[in-house]
């Protein structure tokens, strides 16, 4: 059972331009039901990516989103290198 989809004119006109460049690169012609049905099962992201697209939230963070997370932050006076973040993942002697 088909059922009508409505979107935008630049949404139908991006969707437009790739059913054109599928014609183009494999010669085979595909209707718009097709080509979202393709998208929607083989979608690249993920179910938890797609729904966080439609949070309102801005990447990169604020300025005050940084500072509210820095807050939580503290220098412990040790200094750390690769060398000593690798033991501690990776040797089982410092258990």
């Amino acid at each position: 059972m088909a059922t009508s989809v409505k979107m935008d004119e630049e949404t139908k006109s991006r969707l437009e331009e790739l059913q054109a460049e599928i014609k183009l690169e494999t010669g085979r012609k595909v209707t718009q039901q097709e080509l979202l049905d393709r998208i929607v099962t083989h979608a690249l992201a993920t179910r938890s990516e797609v729904v966080d697209s439609f949070r309102e939230r801005t990447v990169p963070l604020s300025d005050e989103e940084i500072e509210t997370f820095n807050q939580g932050t503290f220098d412990s006076g040790t200094e750390t290198d690769e060398d000593d973040i690798d033991q501690l993942v990776y040797e089982e002697d410092h258990l």
